[in-house]
Formats: structure tokens, C-alpha cells, sequence
């Protein structure tokens, strides 16, 4: 257990941006699941919608630290190249 007042905040401080990691996570792979369903479902206009939420989400999150800039590129990059294969054909 941590004995100095830094250590004892530096806990505090550690277990909010693990709760706010957390939630932002879990949002961001919500949202990917709802694209995809709309995907396979072969809703056009609602994966359109949905691409952009999760692009937005997949932003906040780089800007929040969560998840790597490379990272998020490569999800919006292979899900944009999902979306245009199934509106294309």
C-alpha cells in the first residue's frame, strides 16, 4: 500500500483514467460491432452512418491516449475498404 500523499493521489488519479479508458474502449468496440452488423446485414445506409461514428470514436480515443494513432488508421483504413467493397459490388 502506498505511504506518501503523491503515491496515495497518483492511485487515485491511475484508477479514474482506468475507468475512463474503460468506457471509452468498450464504446469504440460497440460501435465497430454495430457497423459490422449493419454490414452483413447489407444496410448501406446505416453501415455509411455507422463508419462515421466509429471513425469519430477511433479519434476521441487517439486524442484521449487510449489507443495508438497506427492503430486507429489501420481499423478506419480496413473497415472504409469493407464498406466501399460491399457499396461497390
Amino acid at each position: 500500500m502506498a505511504n506518501s500523499r503523491s503515491a496515495k493521489k497518483r492511485i487515485r488519479q491511475n484508477e479514474r483514467r482506468r475507468v475512463r479508458n474503460v468506457n471509452i474502449r468498450s464504446r469504440m468496440r460497440t460501435s465497430i460491432r454495430r457497423f459490422e452488423e449493419a454490414l452483413t446485414e447489407g444496410n448501406l445506409e446505416a453501415a455509411g452512418e455507422r463508419l462515421q461514428k466509429v471513425e469519430s470514436l477511433l479519434d476521441r480515443a487517439v486524442a484521449k491516449g487510449v489507443i495508438p494513432q497506427k492503430r486507429a488508421s489501420r481499423k478506419t483504413s480496413r473497415l472504409s475498404k469493407r464498406y466501399q467493397a460491399l457499396k461497390q459490388g
